[in-house]
């Protein structure tokens, strides 16, 4: 099938297939005698498996290592296990992080008076330097 066949089979974007070509996460495609790219259901497949990946929020290099142990049958499903774990620790930190930027907005909101610009307390928290900020520096870090 053409890319224009596989892109709508895969629900990606034609830019997104040939980007992916690119970056090594598809393989480079067979031409036909006109020297249109021909791809399989097989890499239909792997499109979907890169875009669920991608729905998942892992990583281009994430979903390289995920294609990696997919491709090779005697590779250990703990080596899938540890990937997702600690992509879902890096989510999870992400989502304590969201939580409490909403908690200090919600609090400076809150201070807002509607006054003068001059006495804004939003922007004056945005001006405010050393302000908390608890970071998360690797997987397991807002724990």
């Amino acid at each position: 099938m053409k890319i224009s066949d596989a892109a709508a089979a895969s629900g990606c974007h034609l830019e997104t297939i040939r980007y992916y070509e690119r970056v090594g996460l598809m393989p480079r495609p067979a031409r036909t005698a006109s020297g249109y790219r021909a791809y399989s259901p097989t890499d239909v497949d792997r499109l979907h498996f890169i875009s669920r990946g991608r729905n998942l929020g892992f990583s281009l290099e994430e979903i390289r290592s995920l294609l990696r142990l997919d491709d090779d049958p005697s590779m250990s499903c703990s080596d899938v296990d540890a990937i997702a774990r600690s992509h879902l620790s890096d989510i999870q930190c992400r989502v304590t992080e969201l939580q409490r930027m909403a908690a200090e907005l919600e609090r400076v909101i809150a201070q807002c008076a509607g006054g003068e610009r001059g006495t804004c307390t939003i922007l004056g928290a945005l001006k405010q330097s050393g302000g908390e900020r608890s970071g998360c520096s690797g997987p397991g870090a807002c724990a």
